[in-house]
């Protein structure tokens, strides 16, 4: 898996492979469309709709990382090709504006007809480091500013092209740009350190920031650059892996390389918050697990900074009580594996948490609205998965560990799970099964009684390229 993404309103995953790429239903899960034609180091979606923007990852031509390609799944049609000077690090998309995101240079165009609207020339940003709101009314795009200079980025507002103040070091500044009238709108102090992650929530009104650091993550206000909360992610330095506003900007969801994804929440504060804050999440979670003397008396020690913190906040500034009353996460959950880069998302229509692993799986995490605290695994799929010989050659026999751990068996007999979830559904019936989305493009055709875990395999076949991920239950 070179690529793999939430659309704007979390609905909806993009994977690119060294094969093709795909777009996946999150609830329920399930792939709803599949293309084999050539690595795919970048996928993304407009919304739910049938436009798709590719970028190659290969050495061809027809898969080069310079090159941008705008299809239509639905008509199976190629819209636009374009050609950059660079490798195209990022593409941003909502429904009137595509960002085109490259090393030292950002391009915007008009998405209705792909017009060139404006180029940003930037210092070198190689991790490609831009937020683009989803709102084609409130149209924002952030991305880091380089380290202040007596050349003001502001003073270039005119011109087709914005340049970057002289110098090339970043600093932790972020520099807002409306993408409808082509000008800067703001530039927001974040942080000390540089600009690690940015994220716009999906009216274009929030704005979160994280630095090098990510210790701490900042929301602020657009295009006012007003900060409304600040919250603790840990103390320990983590690189940030993403971060989502959920779609009614009630929380906030951040992943880090500590395998463990924390959740915020936004709105008003009762007046105890902070301690209660301080007290729970997940590290007071790790807290309850040490024994060691050591760590009983640091947490002493906090106790007693957090009531000395009380006894003068009121006498201190507010830039100055923010820091020893940072907020502390909502809500967390830990990830199943350790050490891969994962993408979290908060879903739209249920209290769940979603997250995509570098390792190819999805998880489900429930999460209690009211309460908060450790978030429950529900649901996990895989989104590749190699194609076993026995269910290549029905004549063969062997045996395949395979999805979540669980055991196949093939010889003369196809033993199945239960426990197994997310592929297919058996039942004592005549069934048809599917099960291209994990496997291969096959149909498992068997026929007579059966128990939910044995069943004769009579025949694979060719499935039609119509069908994808589907269960056909015949009388």
């Amino acid at each position: 898996m070179l690529f793999a993404n939430f659309n704007q309103d979390f609905s909806c995953i993009s994977v690119g492979t060294r094969k093709g790429y795909s777009i996946t239903n999150c609830d329920p899960f399930g792939r709803v469309y599949t293309m084999n034609d050539g690595a795919r180091g970048i996928v993304e979606m407009l919304f739910c709709t049938s436009l798709i923007a590719l970028v190659g990852a290969a050495d061809q031509p027809q898969s080069s990382p310079r090159k941008l390609q705008i299809v239509n799944t639905k008509r199976q049609s190629m819209i636009c090709e374009l050609l950059f000077p660079s490798s195209i690090l990022a593409v941003k998309l909502n429904r009137k504006t595509l960002v085109i995101v490259l090393e030292v240079e950002i391009y915007i165009y008009d998405i209705s007809n792909m017009r060139l609207l404006h180029v940003i020339e930037t210092t070198a940003n190689p991790e490609a480091i831009c937020a683009l709101s989803p709102s084609a009314e409130n149209s924002y795009l952030a991305y880091p500013s380089p380290v202040p200079s007596p050349t003001s980025v502001l003073t270039n507002q005119a011109s087709n092209s914005t340049r970057p103040p002289s110098s090339t070091q970043q600093s932790g500044d972020v520099l807002l740009f409306s993408t409808r009238s082509l000008t800067v709108a703001n530039v927001i102090q974040a942080h000390k350190a540089p600009i690690s992650f940015l994220s716009i929530n999906s009216t274009g009104t929030l704005l979160a920031t994280s630095s090098d650091k990510g210790t701490v993550i900042r929301v602020w206000s657009i295009p006012g650059a007003e900060k409304l909360y600040q919250f603790r992610r840990g103390t320990r330095e983590a690189r940030i892996y993403s971060i989502n506003f959920n779609v009614v900007s009630s929380l906030l969801a951040v992943s880090s390389a500590h395998d463990t994804v924390h959740i915020f929440k936004l709105g008003p504060q009762k007046a105890s918050s902070s301690t209660q804050a301080l007290e729970g999440g997940y590290e007071a979670f790790i807290d309850e697990r040490r024994k060691s003397g050591g760590v009983s008396l640091r947490r002493k020690s906090m106790q007693m900074t957090k009531s000395l913190s009380h006894s003068v906040g009121g006498y201190l500034p507010n830039t100055l009580t923010e820091m020893w009353e940072p907020s502390r996460d909502f809500a967390f959950l830990r990830l199943p594996t350790s050490g891969a880069h994962c993408i979290v998302a908060l879903s739209g229509t249920l209290p769940q948490v979603m997250v995509i692993s570098s390792e190819g799986y999805f998880y489900s995490y429930n999460i209690d609205l009211e309460n908060g605290g450790e978030c429950s695994l529900m649901k996990q799929y895989r989104f590749v998965l190699s194609i076993p010989a026995f269910l290549a050659d029905p004549s063969s026999t062997g045996q395949f560990t395979g999805f979540f751990g669980r055991n196949f068996r093939y010889d003369g007999w196809l033993e199945y799970r239960p426990l197994f979830e997310g592929i297919i559904s058996l039942l004592p019936l005549r069934c048809i099964i599917y099960i291209t989305s994990y496997w291969a493009p096959r149909i498992i055709h068997y026929s007579g009684y059966c128990t939910i875990e044995r069943m004769r395999v009579h025949t694979l076949v060719k499935i039609p390229s119509w069908c994808h991920e589907r269960v056909c239950y015949l009388p």
